[in-house]
């Protein structure tokens, strides 16, 4: 079985680690990027309906400034994000696990949403809410990545379209490397010259894990 290289920051890396090694797969942790907290100005929450949350990172460096918000009720991408939010002292109003478009297609329109978010995010387009959007984190590429050849050989998760060109520019023997992608955005990203690349049916860890496993399982990715 080949092994599996989880790509992601702190601390995402190592829950998705601790996901692989359960399912029994051979997985190591090599992060390309750091997530810090960005000073930011919170706007009064008295002119909105509620918190749309698309990473977990929002609330691990959006810092006390969230507190204000734990009124509000919470509309989470994912799983993770919103166990956080629960653990926070948020009240999670609405939960999707196929992305912010297919959650905000589900819920109420018109709603005022703030929505504490990186830097470096993947645009949500137009949707029938007002989401006002305020960088509170931000993923900062590390410039020598530690035993980067490790990669060789591998299949390599691909967690955003970031990490897809991020990744492009750091491996060595791309031709060698399958590609896991959380979505057809972070394979685009990747560019051409791997082994294989595939995106997972859905952007969750699981169905990452899944595609992975289908990969290392074969190599030809058949």
């Amino acid at each position: 079985m080949r092994r599996i290289a989880i790509l992601r920051p702190e601390p995402g890396a190592s829950a998705t680690l601790k996901s692989a090694l359960q399912l029994g797969l051979d997985a190591f942790s090599l992060p390309l990027f750091e997530v810090v907290a960005v000073d930011w100005v919170a706007p009064d929450p008295a002119g909105f309906d509620g918190v749309l949350l698309t990473s977990a990172n929002a609330l691990r460096h959006g810092g006390e400034a969230l507190q204000a918000w734990r009124g509000r009720p919470v509309y989470a991408v994912g799983a993770a994000t919103a166990e956080a939010a629960r653990e926070a002292g948020f009240g999670i109003a609405a939960e999707g696990d196929q992305g912010a478009v297919r959650l905000l297609g589900s819920i109420e329109p018109g709603l005022r949403l703030f929505h504490p978010c990186g830097s470096d995010r993947i645009d949500i387009g137009e949707s029938k809410q007002v989401i006002t959007s305020v960088p509170v984190y931000e993923s900062w590429a590390i410039s020598a990545v530690p035993r980067i050849a490790r990669l060789d050989g591998c299949v390599a998760l691909v967690h955003s379209p970031r990490a897809g060109r991020r990744l492009a520019q750091l491996a060595i023997a791309k031709s060698t490397i399958a590609i896991a992608a959380i979505s057809a955005a972070a394979a685009e990203a990747a560019g051409p010259g791997w082994e294989r690349i595939e995106a997972a049916e859905t952007p969750e860890d699981a169905a990452l894990l899944a595609l992975a496993r289908r990969l290392c399982n074969n190599r030809s990715g058949q």
